[in-house]
């Protein structure tokens, strides 16, 4: 005979199923049982429930059953499933779980599934491990030892605070035509060229290219983004050397900004962006007339990612670096056919981090930072 079960949940259990509901990062089985019981508090049928949360009815009356004759963790819950019991205690586990973050063994670049299972072998006192009781202990602590990123960690201190809000402050000022402010970097491009022809797409069917392909050298690209106007230009050299860096230089002050007063730069830290680079390939007179209205800011340490123009580069690879060029001319044409169509459509970088916000965010991820004099 069915029993027809009626939840009521208290003031402080329905706080607990909302809050678990909005951050949703539980398992979707113990989500889908947080949905049945707040809708069953509020009244609905079992077949509505079942409708709404897409499960069976069987699923919303067991819900129910456990809530009334158990508690909430009970009906949130499962009961334990059959099957073989597990091989690693809960010791075993944390000492897997800490070979698998201390270092390799020597000769070893890295843990491996099979590595760890002869690790624990001799640790403990089982006979045999498989690999795939270890990959699951694992996978349930969030670790995969035989994978890495690789990161920029940077050194966070007043130099890099005062260089952050430097350029920062820049980019929030209002525009002024007669002090521009300009990002630039540069970019390396390799030219690749197809062994065999493509097969162009045809309806149900993608287009198809060749896996081998020929390299046919690289180029560089160096990069300007007007911060305060739609405005970007790119252009393409055989080589990153102080001198192809001070003719940028020249041409953002003769060519791009003749009437400006002071073209403030921002620019990373590469060895090339100095003054010595304006000296090195122009005349000492030549070299001071371009840099009396040139004014450099340069972006923290391992903290490229505040160079407006970073965005821009992303941008020019997603759109049209992101295939096989292999002729440098057609390379300068697809570019300035890009650049133009960009420009022409006034299409601007949306800059939302600020000074007070980088205030805000390094507070809470380094506080002796924060410190106000």
């Amino acid at each position: 005979m069915n029993v027809r079960y009626r939840v009521e949940l208290s003031q402080a259990e329905r706080s607990e199923l909302t809050a678990m509901l909005s951050k949703g990062k539980r398992a979707a089985r113990k989500l889908k049982r947080a949905q049945i019981l707040l809708a069953a508090d509020a009244g609905r049928s079992d077949e509505e429930i079942a409708r709404a949360v897409a499960v069976g009815g069987s699923t919303v009356y067991r819900t129910k059953r456990r809530f009334v004759e158990g508690n909430l963790e009970r009906a949130l819950s499962e009961d334990p499933r059959p099957g073989a019991e597990r091989k690693l205690t809960g010791k075993e586990e944390a000492l897997l779980v800490a070979t698998a973050c201390a270092t390799p063994p020597e000769g070893r670049a890295r843990w491996t599934l099979e590595l760890l299972a002869d690790a624990m072998v001799k640790l403990t006192g089982h006979e045999s491990l498989s690999g795939e009781t270890v990959r699951r202990r694992l996978a349930e602590n969030g670790l995969k030892p035989w994978r890495k990123d690789m990161w920029c960690i940077p050194k966070v201190d007043g130099e890099y605070v005062a260089r952050m809000e430097d350029v920062l402050d820049l980019y929030a000022e209002a525009p002024d035509p007669d002090r521009p402010v300009v990002c630039f970097d540069e970019s390396p491009v390799q030219l690749i060229g197809e062994v065999r022809e493509p097969i162009p797409a045809e309806p149900g069917q993608l287009e198809r290219y060749d896996c081998e392909y020929r390299r046919n050298g690289t180029v560089n690209l160096f990069i300007c983004v007007d911060v305060h106007r739609p405005w970007r230009k790119v252009k393409v050299t055989e080589r990153r050397a102080a001198e192809d860096y001070a003719q940028c230089m020249r041409e953002l002050v003769d060519v791009h900004y003749p009437d400006a007063a002071c073209i403030r730069v921002v620019q990373d830290n590469l060895s090339t962006h100095s003054v010595g680079s304006l000296y090195a390939a122009f005349a000492p007179a030549e070299a001071r007339r371009i840099l009396r209205r040139l004014e450099f800011h340069y972006t923290p340490k391992h903290a490229s990612w505040l160079n407006m123009v970073e965005i821009e580069i992303g941008v020019l690879r997603g759109q049209c670096l992101d295939r096989r060029i292999d002729d440098p001319k057609r390379l300068i044409s697809e570019i300035a056919a890009w650049e133009q169509q960009r420009n022409a459509a006034a299409a601007r970088i949306k800059w939302m981090f600020t000074t007070e916000k980088a205030r805000a965010k390094m507070g809470r991820a380094y506080p002796a930072t924060s410190k106000e004099s």
